[in-house]
Formats: structure tokens, C-alpha cells, sequence
């Protein structure tokens, strides 16, 4: 079979959710704008496809609707919903079709747009969200502070300091990077009715160690509940998109899609499924995490990442070197697109390496990628 190569990866910056500045962008030009972006490089000839994760929705197909917008009217769509970890879904769709023959070129990924989905208001607990799972009182399906974060710490023996730690250490990388630029790259600005949006809102200069312990636990009523609105992802609007392509298309790759895998859980148990998800990944590829140079861990709450970081044995200075959930934010449907567009060009930056990009989703799901990229 041939080898699914990474020809292209972009993303739009991440805005804050109902009060940001893409709070009055939808789906459908977030989605337009990474899929014009991308193809300007490419021959639209070419493209067989457009995959791209939608969650929190409410229905129709983004990719089909963007993928005319953006100049592709005989590119088909494909709507694609594995939760959180949609985005890293779309890109495994791709991947397969690419190396089982069947398409050349496939763009996927992701795309969400918390502030204009469908919904009453913003706190408003009936607003819409779709369950991933049956509600039960230990897992419940519209309260992932408990059903992930909580139950997570619990489990994996974590400490709320242990936590505020992590997600400390979450905003200081991502603002590093920001302020390093290493982001410029990745990223490809969006037109708003609030002015051009070219970086990273989310993360936090500001915070503190003082500042995220002063932070009372969303759940006080649960006796040594230690999940916070600080070590815990933010709620977000953006899009990414990754164009995948038989290696014998003559595009440069910008990486190679090693393996990938995903799995499943009790519900209960959602937030360590990235410890399941990506030694089944690296099995298929012939590795074993002391193969990988680094890792992306989607922090949905810091305890998910810590937790593999401690059961798997990984080396936390290799794990989410640019910031996650916690500082950058968590666009649902878009995040493992991003994640996996931030891997790829952070190992370009250091010469080349393997990646892993792994994320827990909702109702006891988890996913992982292995790519990889050549030294120049």
C-alpha cells in the first residue's frame, strides 16, 4: 500500500467561545477559511474529498458547504463526529482511503463553533449538547468535569496541585510560544466582523499558581472535588485542516502517517483512554513510546494528561510542549486536527522526529496518531 502523507497543515488561531472574537464567525467560514488556505497550494483538480469533524452542531455538512465556498464545487463532503476526538478521526478516514487506493488527495480535520451553535443561551443548562453516552449518576453525560476530569483524578491518584501545576505549565508554554512565534507557520488569519483574528486568544499571561489554587472546585457539594475552571480546557471556536496525499502524488510531505488506533471504555473511565490508545497506535507502527520525540495530549482536563504521563512513563517535558486544552483551548471537533497541525510543525522546527497526537472523547472513547517527519 502506499504511505498517507501530510502535505499540507494549517489552522485557524483559537478564539474564546461566546465572548472572543470569533464569537460572531460560524462553522461554515471557520471551515472555508483553513480549506481555501490549504488549497491554494494544491491543484483543486486533485482533491478526491474534504473529511472534517463537526460536534455540538445540530446537523448538515460542513465540509460539503465550505468545500463550495471555498472554490470546490466538485469536491464531495463528509460530516464526521467521534466527539473530541473528531478531528484525529477525519484524519485517520483520509489516511485509509488514501492507502487503500482509493482517493489521492483528501483534506481533513476539523471545525467548531461553540458560539453559533445551536443553543438557548450561554450557561443556560438546556441549551443543546449532544450526549455522547447513557446519563448515569457516576458518569453523567452532560457533566464531563465529573465523568472525565473527576473520576480521572480519582483513579489515577492525582492531586489538585498536581493539576494546577500542569495547567500552569499549559499557559507558560503556549504564551512561549506566542511570543516566540512559533505559531506563525500554523495559522492563517480570519476576517471577523470584529477586525482580522491572527492569534491565539485563550491563554492566560496572567495566571499563577496563586491565581489557579484561589479557584473553587466546580463541584463543591463533592467531598475533595478538585476540578476547576483552571485545570480544565476552555470552550472554543476554531478550525484545522491537514491535506492528506498518496506518496506518489510528487507533493512535498510535510509528514508520514505512521499508524493509528482507537479505542473504548466505561464511560467512567473516558479520561484514561489515551493511555490505552496510544500504545495500541505505536504497536501498529512498529514502536514503543520511547520512540517518540513528542507528544500531544489533549488536556480536555489536566488530569487526562498527567494520568499518561504517570501510567505510561513518559517524560512530561516531551508532552504538550506548546500548551493544550487548559491554555490554548479545546475546540471540540477541531482540536485533533490542531493537535496533530502543531505536532507536525513543532518536529519541523526541531528537524524532524516522531509524533504522537492522543485524546480522550466522550462516552469512554479514545484516539491516537502516529506520524512521522523526515530530518532535513
Amino acid at each position: 500500500m502506499p504511505e498517507a502523507v501530510i502535505v499540507a497543515a494549517l489552522r485557524t488561531p483559537i478564539g474564546t467561545a461566546f465572548k472572543g472574537t470569533l464569537r460572531d464567525t460560524t462553522a461554515y467560514e471557520l471551515a472555508e477559511r483553513v480549506i481555501s488556505a490549504v488549497a491554494e497550494g494544491l491543484d483543486p483538480a486533485l482533491v478526491d474529498d474534504v473529511v472534517l469533524a463537526e460536534s455540538h452542531h445540530g446537523g448538515g455538512v460542513v465540509a460539503r458547504h465550505a468545500a463550495l465556498t471555498a472554490g470546490l464545487p466538485h469536491v464531495p463532503g463528509l460530516a464526521l463526529n467521534r466527539h473530541c476526538a473528531g478531528g484525529l478521526s477525519a484524519v485517520q478516514a483520509a489516511a485509509a482511503s488514501v492507502r487503500a487506493g482509493m482517493d489521492r488527495l483528501v483534506l481533513a480535520g476539523g471545525v467548531q463553533s461553540l458560539s453559533t451553535a445551536p443553543r438557548l443561551s450561554y450557561g443556560d443548562a438546556e441549551r443543546w449538547v449532544p450526549p455522547s453516552h447513557p446519563d448515569r449518576p457516576d458518569a453523567p453525560n452532560l457533566d464531563m468535569s465529573v465523568t472525565v476530569g473527576w473520576n480521572t483524578a480519582v483513579r489515577a491518584g492525582i492531586s489538585r496541585t498536581e493539576m494546577d501545576d500542569w495547567a500552569l505549565r499549559s499557559h507558560r508554554n503556549a504564551v512561549r510560544a506566542l511570543d516566540e512565534g512559533r505559531f506563525k507557520t500554523e495559522t492563517v488569519p480570519v476576517d471577523t466582523p470584529h477586525g482580522a483574528f491572527e492569534a491565539d486568544e485563550h491563554p492566560r499571561r496572567d495566571t499563577s499558581a496563586a491565581r489557579l489554587a484561589a479557584l473553587k472546585p466546580l463541584h463543591p457539594e463533592i467531598d475533595g472535588f478538585s476540578i476547576t475552571a483552571g485545570n480544565a480546557s476552555g470552550a472554543n471556536d476554531a478550525a484545522a485542516l491537514l491535506a492528506v496525499a498518496d506518496e506518489r502524488s510528487g507533493l512535498p510531505a510535510l509528514a508520514t502517517v505512521r499508524a493509528w488506533a482507537s479505542v473504548a471504555a466505561d464511560p467512567a473511565e473516558t479520561g484514561l483512554t489515551p493511555v490505552q490508545a496510544i500504545p495500541k497506535a505505536l504497536g501498529r507502527a512498529g514502536m514503543t513510546v520511547g520512540d517518540v520525540d513528542l507528544f500531544e495530549i489533549n488536556e480536555a482536563f489536566a488530569s487526562v494528561p498527567v494520568a499518561a504521563v504517570h501510567r505510561l512513563g513518559l517524560d512530561a517535558d516531551t508532552v504538550n510542549v506548546s500548551g493544550s486544552g487548559c491554555s490554548l483551548g479545546h475546540p471540540v471537533a477541531a482540536s485533533g486536527a490542531r493537535m496533530l497541525v502543531t505536532l507536525i510543525h513543532e518536529l519541523r522546527r526541531r528537524g524532524g522526529g516522531v509524533g504522537v497526537a492522543s485524546m480522550c472523547a466522550g462516552g469512554g472513547m479514545g484516539s491516537a496518531v502516529v506520524v512521522e517527519v523526515e530530518a532535513p
